[in-house]
């Protein structure tokens, strides 16, 4: 397949990439105005359904977004191929380093550099810890996620749900230089799946 060609099918992907990105977080805002998130019961103590939950948009949402979160894996999986498709049949010779880091001649990725979150708190022993990420640490990207299209603090999480046991690149701001972490959220002893506090810029 002829570059030009490779670039276009890759392009087309991350445009299908971002509406189901898109689409997870619509059903996540539903989950939220429910009160609740991908494993809280919907009946209490005594198997009565919770009346402040809608119990069938709840379950319509649920299942809605683990068959996109399988659809977004494999669309990743599909554009990474391409990627190192795309680098394999470019002149430049280099292709085994397909990262946003050291691309700022390449026109599929798009260098980001502007912080729209920061670290504030990471529990040792955490994933987050793990990873290497540092309190005060500035995030420049989280996973898809970057200074142009971020809207609140839920899309960092909308990321982490769909992502959970799988890994996570993560770019940071550290004082004057950048850096990238991969990150795999997940259960651990402490609260959540990743054990850091991360607030809007």
């Amino acid at each position: 397949m002829a570059q030009q060609d490779v670039r276009e099918q890759v392009l087309e992907l991350m445009k299908e990439k971002d509406k189901i990105e898109n689409e997870i977080r619509e059903l996540t805002d539903i989950l939220t105005l429910n009160g609740v998130g991908m494993n809280d019961p919907l009946v209490d103590g005594e198997g009565f359904p919770i009346n402040s939950i809608d119990t069938y948009q709840v379950r319509n949402a649920r299942h809605r977004i683990i068959c996109l979160q399988n659809d977004h894996k494999n669309l990743m999986k599909q554009i990474e191929n391409g990627l190192q498709g795309y680098y394999s049949t470019s002149s430049s010779g280099n292709t085994t380093r397909v990262t946003p880091m050291d691309s700022s001649d390449r026109p599929i990725i798009v260098i980001h550099k502007i912080p729209f979150a920061k670290v504030t708190l990471v529990t040792p022993g955490s994933p987050a810890d793990y990873a290497g990420i540092f309190t005060d640490d500035e995030v420049v990207e989280f996973g898809s996620v970057n200074s142009t299209n971020f809207k609140n603090i839920s899309d960092i999480a909308t990321v982490v749900q769909h992502t959970e046991g799988s890994q996570i690149g993560i770019k940071l701001k550290r004082g004057e230089r950048y850096l990238t972490v991969n990150l795999i959220p997940k259960k651990w002893a402490g609260r959540g799946l990743l054990g850091c506090t991360i607030v809007g810029l």
